[in-house]
Formats: C-alpha cells, structure tokens, sequence
C-alpha cells in the first residue's frame, strides 16, 4: 500500500513546476478561505475590473488611449450603478414593503384555502393541514424576526455600503490602470518554475473574463424579459419577480427551481387558482427554458463545458466554502478544477520509464 502511495506521490509532485503549482492553489485557496470576508471589496473589484476590461480592450484596440476609455468606461459604469442604486433598488423596495404589509391577509387567505382542501380530497386530513399551517406560521415568525434583526443593523450596512461605494470604483480604477504592472509583479513573486501554472493561468483568465461579462448580461437580459413578461400578464409584484428570477440564474439550476415558488405564490396571490396563473408558470419556464438552452449556449460557448452534475456540485461546494463569491464563481471554479486535471503531468521526468513498466 506504502508503495502504491510513494508511486502516486512521485507521478504527481516529481516535477517542481507541479509542486510550484499546488503551493500556489493552497495559499490562493487559504487566503480566500480565511480572509475572505475582509477582502471583499478586493473580489468586487476585481469581478467589475474583469467586466469592464473587455469595453476598455475593444476601445483600445481601436486606437483609443487606454487611460482615456477607463476614466469613461469607469463613469459610465458609475452612472449605471447610480441608475440602480437611486432608480430601480427604491422601486423594489417599495414593492416589498408592500408585499409585506400585505402578508397577513394573503397568509390568512391561504390558511382558508388550505382547510378547504380536505373536503376535496379525502387522502388529506383537518390535523395535517393544520401542522402544515403551523409549520409555515413558524416559518413566517422566523423570517420577520431576521427582518427585525437586519433592520436593526442597517445602520453598519449603510456605513460599509458608502465606504464600498468609495473604495471599490477606486480600486476598480487602478486594476485597470496598472493590469500590465500589478501581472509582474505577482509574477515576480514566483520561483522560476511556473511554466504550469503560467500555462494554466492564461487559459483561465480569458475564461474568468468571458463568465464575468457573459453573467452579467445574462442577469440583465433575463431580469429585464421577465419583468416586461410579468408586467404584460399583468403581475403586480413584476418588478420586484423580475429582479428575483434574474438574480436566480447566479445559482445554476438550482435557483430556477426555487425561484419557481415564489412567482407562483405571487401568482395565486393575485389570481388564485385559474387559468392566468397557468398562463404565467408556462411563461416562467418558458423563459428558463430559453436561458439554459439558447442564452446560456451563446454567452457561454467558450466558458461552460461541464456536465449539469458537476456544475451542481460546484455550486454546492464552492457555495459551502466561500458562500455567495463561492456560489459566483462555482462555474470558473469547477473550470479551474478540470483544467489542472487535465494539465498535471502524470509522471516526472526521472521516473518515466520505470512507472511505465511497472503499469
């Protein structure tokens, strides 16, 4: 067994570009693991660097100078935040507030309905509806009480959301500026064998590049085609559903199947049961159907190519790790983890020969 383990060893850490390359996915992965929180802004930064990066290189490209297009880039980028901030998060607000004041009549509504359901169907009975409707008040309870509990702390959020909106176009500012720079610098750190992880790092940061952009245009083209869609049916929260089902497709799969219970809840809310609600389910999917299967192949043909449950995982395990960045970036992640498997080399240079007699 000791030997089957010294072999394994040896295929895999004989070479020092290898070992080069699992020192540096250790510190990166702790760094992130434990500083994580702190160095939030940092990853904000960088996530919008590498959006941006692709305006400012097609400008560049066409002769413009480079400092010129990031200080416009950077303020109409600042404008739009300022759009969402000031435009649309007051709108969806305001949506749901009310939604809220309005909970104890629709929950009040939906306990009615509910103990009207044994009378229909014989298989339920008045004690298990009534543990389903207690179940759901404790639910409810406990979900005001996160409410109160973040209201109460808003003050900080405030403070640290204006501190954000301070550091991070600044920070914005400079990795776009100094890229060239900031690259040799990281660079230089490095022991002279990095040929591997230069190798698999060029083919990533064009992926990572590529993800960026391609998710933010996909949450904006799928939040703007659901609200006008809810809106046309004549939902009344369409906005604020909107916004949910494009902030669902950061979670792949799995946030358009728990996306799919509050759209439909609104839905009854409106409605009830009957044929409008019908109409807006077969909408909802209809629109997830053609973000997995039209949108998602065009913005993501060179990014994505990883089977559905290894992409679920990812989002599992990368979200347990490093909760929303984790769940963010499962996708490159799993990428990343896919590329080194396929770039470790399977034998070192002393011990070619000998492995392959013994296999």
């Amino acid at each position: 067994m000791s030997n089957l383990v010294t072999a394994w060893f040896r295929r895999r850490f004989s070479e020092p570009q290898t070992v080069t390359l699992a020192v540096a996915l250790l510190v990166g992965f702790g760094i992130v693991f434990l500083f994580g929180g702190m160095l939030a802004p940092v990853i904000a930064s960088v996530v919008l660097a590498y959006l941006l990066e692709g305006v400012v290189g097609w400008f560049q490209r066409r002769g413009a100078p480079r400092l010129l297009v990031i200080l416009l880039v950077l303020a109409a980028f600042t404008a739009f935040l300022a759009f969402l901030l000031l435009g649309l998060v007051p709108l969806v607000w305001v949506q749901i507030t009310d939604l809220l004041r309005q909970l104890p009549t629709y929950i009040a509504e939906g306990q009615k309905a509910l103990l009207e359901l044994p009378a229909q169907y014989a298989f339920l009975s008045e004690s298990q509806i009534r543990e389903l409707i207690d179940a759901a008040r404790t639910e409810i309870t406990g979900l005001g009480q996160r409410v109160l509990s973040l209201s109460l702390s808003s003050v900080l959020g405030i403070i640290t959301l204006v501190v954000y909106l301070v550091l991070v176009p600044v920070l914005i500012f400079f990795f776009l500026k100094d890229k060239r720079t900031l690259v040799d610098w990281f660079v230089g750190l490095l022991p002279e064998d990095h040929g591997l992880l230069a190798r698999i790092w060029g083919e990533m940061d064009q992926q990572i590049g590529n993800y960026i952009r391609g998710k933010f245009w996909e949450i904006l083209i799928v939040a703007v085609v659901s609200w006008a869609v809810f809106s046309l049916l004549g939902l009344e929260y369409a906005l604020l559903m909107g916004v949910l089902v494009g902030v669902s497709v950061l979670i792949p799969y799995i946030g358009a199947a728990v996306v799919t219970i509050p759209v439909a809840v609104a839905g009854y809310i409106q409605w009830g049961w009957g044929a409008d609600l019908a109409w807006l389910v077969i909408i909802y999917l209809v629109i997830q159907a053609l973000d997995g299967n039209v949108l998602v192949p065009w913005l993501f043909s060179e990014v994505v190519d990883l089977h559905p449950v290894a992409i679920i995982v990812a989002v599992l395990v990368f979200g347990g790790l490093w909760g929303f960045w984790g769940i963010f970036f499962a996708i490159p992640l799993a990428t990343l983890v896919n590329a080194i498997l396929r770039a470790w080399p399977e034998t070192g240079p002393a011990e070619t020969g000998e492995i392959a007699k013994t296999d």
